[in-house]
């Protein structure tokens, strides 16, 4: 079979398909792996309760299930869950939206395949634009999303070296180049693989940005504000009519459900829902059935404060504690200051191998992690510090399985730097 450009860039072996292979691999395969690498989240039981006792409920109800099977949704998404985002937005944050603001996708991915070609690349007057990073390392899933090349541009961070074997990487003002040919500008927070959360002060600088070179500023929400909730530092809600915030209902626990919530001016969210006709024809209903009266409430709100979060947080705690258990101190390792999301981001100064060769060594020792050079999105130049570093997943396995493969980490590091 002869494959179009089209076909030939999304069939390649991009760093989200190796990722996603290696886990499909993994999880069929004889060998009981340490999954450490995905962004699957925590099975949380009470989460897990609700929605169970959600569907028992809509499975009894011929109307509810009829609407949820034998129905499309419009392009722009479910309308009652639509409506109660709105109410939720503009009640809870403050938000001055409406139902014209927001629209549903099949999952965050497919809404920054969306926003990304729509708002990037080639041009009719011949121009090309490029989607600007405020700083890497970023999001995986944003490298292989432009149907054209080279779709990113990214700076490089300021890296704050902290107490306790800590650090953090803050947007250096200096090294962004925000121009004519800058689509839009688009950071996540908290930032998967490090759980950086931007300051509000960061953000309102890249807003003052975005607005002054008439670009959109794009939040990937995805793990933030207000649900899931991953957030462990004081932040701040921030959205404006020049703001597009992408948020799902993933790591509330639903990952199944697909559910990307995206929220813009209206001539944006117009777009998109032409898009996604033409893409999905319409976004599924699972997601909106299950939740539309949980948003409607509030609740999510409170089961993300006082349920989900809570539990990653204790799921940190232990993983943390563990990696200075198992680690030898002579090694010159650090962890990115966790301050959100699910993830650790490890950074072994001078590592004698690659981040590469070691997620190969771990995947032959049973444990599969992701090598850190995959999240340098953007970025020209072959800079040293992204050979070394590691995104673990410290929630997706149960705390020995997590130990185990700390202890494993920790093992085959020590035979990189002491042999």
């Amino acid at each position: 079979m002869k494959l179009s450009a089209f076909g030939q860039k999304f069939s390649g072996n991009a760093g989200i398909t190796v990722l996603m292979d290696d886990i499909t691999n993994a999880l069929s395969s004889d060998r009981d792996m340490i999954m450490m690498g995905g962004g699957n989240p925590a099975n949380i039981p009470q989460i897990e309760a609700i929605m169970q006792q959600r569907l028992q409920i809509l499975s009894s109800n011929p109307a509810a299930v009829r609407q949820l099977l034998g129905s499309y949704d419009p392009a722009q998404g479910n309308t009652a869950l639509i409506d109660a985002l709105a109410e939720l937005f503009s009640k809870k944050l403050g938000w001055p939206v409406t139902r014209h603001n927001i629209a549903l996708t099949n999952g965050s991915q497919s809404a920054f395949f969306m926003l990304f070609n729509m708002l990037a690349g080639e041009f009719d007057d011949g121009s090309y634009k490029q989607i600007q990073l405020p700083m890497v390392p970023e999001y995986i899933g944003y490298a292989d999303a432009g149907i054209g090349d080279n779709l990113f541009t990214a700076a490089h961070p300021l890296i704050y070296e902290l107490e306790q074997r800590q650090f953090k990487y803050r947007v250096k003002f200096d090294d962004l180049h925000i121009g004519p040919n800058t689509g839009a500008i688009c950071v996540s927070r908290p930032t998967n693989p490090t759980g950086n959360v931007i300051t509000d002060d960061e953000v309102e600088q890249l807003d003052a940005l975005a607005q002054t070179h008439n670009v959109p500023l794009i939040i990937d929400g995805a793990y933030g504000l207000p649900f899931p909730g991953l957030i462990y530092t004081p932040a701040s809600p921030f959205w404006n009519d020049n703001t597009i915030v992408c948020l799902s209902l993933s790591k509330f626990g639903l990952p199944g459900a697909r559910t990307g919530i995206v929220v813009a001016n209206e001539e944006t969210i117009k777009t998109l829902s032409g898009i996604n006709t033409i893409i999905n024809l319409a976004s599924g209903s699972f997601g909106a059935a299950l939740t539309t009266d949980m948003i409607a409430s509030g609740e999510i709100i409170d089961l993300s404060q006082n349920v989900v979060r809570p539990a990653y947080e204790a799921q940190l705690a232990f993983a943390q504690t563990t990696l200075q258990q198992v680690m030898d101190p002579a090694i010159p390792y650090a962890i990115h200051k966790p301050e959100g999301t699910m993830f650790m981001w490890l950074w072994f100064k001078g590592m004698p191998i690659s981040s590469q060769e070691l997620y190969e060594r771990l995947k032959q020792e049973g444990v599969i992690v992701v090598s850190g050079h995959n999240f340098f999105v953007g970025i020209k130049d072959d800079w040293q510090h992204q050979h070394e570093c590691i995104r673990i997943n410290y929630a997706a396995q149960n705390p020995e399985r997590i130990a185990q493969g700390l202890k494993l980490i920790a093992q085959a590091v020590g035979q990189a730097y002491l042999g």
